[in-house]
């Protein structure tokens, strides 16, 4: 399984960017993960087969994830940036056998 993420840039604060993954097949469930420089990686959201979504407090009602299983993609909406969402982005994708699968990550810095 391949996965493909793409979309990210420089933004400024206060800013929006979404970003786009694209798996090679279908998958069972979705992730975005986040690192930022000198931190672990870190999980920001999940999005479910049925849709179901979980989010970490950091981003609650910040960003948005979902999905089109006819693309086998999933998204992040990523609104009101600030500094400190400044990260490379990773998608995650697991199968139903459980297998997990990582994309190449994105680049997002949001600064002035």
């Amino acid at each position: 399984v391949q996965l493909q993420a793409s979309g990210g840039g420089l933004v400024q604060p206060g800013g929006s960017l979404r970003l786009s993954c694209a798996a090679s097949e279908s998958l069972f469930s979705f992730s975005w993960y986040r690192q930022a420089p000198g931190k672990q990686r870190e999980l920001v959201g999940t999005v479910t087969s049925n849709g179901n979504t979980v989010y970490a407090d950091s981003v609650k009602g910040q960003f948005t994830i979902s999905r089109d299983n006819t693309k086998n993609t999933v998204y992040l909406q990523m609104n009101s940036l600030k500094p400190e969402d400044t990260a490379v982005y990773y998608c995650n994708g697991i199968t139903r056998e459980r297998f997990a699968y990582w994309g190449q990550g994105t680049l997002v810095t949001v600064s002035s």
